[in-house]
């Protein structure tokens, strides 16, 4: 079970505010108990536990913000389209744009009670090299489920911009490292420079989560997949794109010292896909292929170093006081040196 901690002095908010709204939306009752989950460095997530009920909130963080990101409209309203046809998405309950009550929207939804694999196996868990397998198959099995989902059915069919996904990734996330930059990482200008000159074309454009990891999935006891949490970044675009942001979280045990200090969930037990074989189980599932593999695996690199480096950028001028954060320069400056060894491969 993910347990949530007591919530940080700078993410708390007026308790008695939130619980009048939310007793407005969900029948609830009782006085609940507010806690923080710990993981995750972008939006904030709370508990929410009354006495019958546990509930899910959802709010951005403090600081400084890119301008399309933390939308808790969007994210509440992919959710709710994509439950009747997607069905590991939680119930959402309701959305509160009223900025008296917290200071920002947010949006409740229901707990999914499972468990999520942070770095490594919880204790007393154990995974032997078939249920590795298995478990991580499974992951990538969902991924291409959620790829097949009709937007139409689903009402997402403005949720993007239509052709040119590839094209806007690249100058946008190279527009964000640049607004983002402190004087202690690369520039990244020869890695942003070979990602414009090596861009595909569009493969498809369907629902994309655009953050798939195990820590954002929900297990049972049996170790199926239950749900998928964290919608923030979810859009309508290219799926080899999408696929190229979960290799760059995938650390594998053959990894060097440096990447495995980043592993963020237990992708190096024996028995787990390796980042080859899980290009080519989607790609033999789903029926899309890569022209030029590189390219999408340095775009997932070079787009987890944004990620990080906007996260540091807050910690940076003091917008958070989370030591989390503070050495996140480091890696950022090991995923530049990555970015480039890959595409001179």
């Amino acid at each position: 079970m993910d347990q949530p901690e007591e919530v940080r002095d700078e993410d708390g908010f007026d308790t008695a505010a939130v619980d009048a709204w939310v007793k407005s939306v969900v029948d609830v009752s009782g006085d609940p108990v507010v806690k923080q989950f710990p993981g995750g460095a972008s939006n904030l997530t709370y508990l929410l536990a009354y006495p019958e009920r546990e509930l899910i909130l959802r709010r951005p963080p403090v600081g400084r913000k890119a301008a399309s990101a933390h939308d808790m409209r969007r994210e509440y309203r992919v959710q709710r389209g994509l439950k009747p046809v997607y069905p590991y998405v939680p119930t959402v309950l309701g959305l509160c744009d009223d900025h008296s009550v917290l200071g920002s929207d947010f949006y409740v939804m229901d707990r999914i009670p499972g468990t999520i694999l942070r770095g490594n196996l919880p204790p007393g868990m154990t995974l032997d090299e078939a249920g590795a397998r298995a478990l991580s198959t499974a992951l990538i099995d969902r991924f291409v489920d959620l790829h097949r989902v009709d937007p139409a059915a689903a009402g997402l069919s403005d949720l993007g911009k239509g052709a040119g996904y590839v094209g806007r990734q690249v100058s946008g996330w190279s527009s964000r490292f640049t607004a983002a930059r402190t004087d202690n990482v690369p520039d990244f200008a020869a890695v942003m420079e070979w990602l414009s000159a090596n861009q595909p074309d569009d493969v498809a454009t369907v629902v994309i989560h655009n953050d798939w990891r195990f820590d954002n999935v929900v297990l049972d006891d049996d170790l199926a997949i239950i749900g998928v949490l964290d919608w923030e970044m979810s859009t309508l675009g290219d799926p080899l794109m999408d696929l190229g942001g979960l290799i760059a979280y995938w650390i594998q045990a053959d990894d060097d010292a440096v990447f495995q200090q980043a592993r963020r969930q237990p992708t190096h037990l024996p028995g787990m896909l390796t980042r080859a074989e899980l290009v080519d189980h989607y790609c033999a599932t789903s029926g899309f292929h890569p022209a030029n593999w590189a390219f999408y695996e340095v775009f997932g690199l070079f787009r987890l170093a944004v990620i990080m480096q906007q996260i540091y950028y807050r910690y940076h001028h003091g917008q958070t006081h989370n030591e989390r954060f503070k050495d996140f320069w480091m890696f950022v400056g090991y995923l530049e040196w990555r970015c480039r060894e890959v595409a001179g491969k």
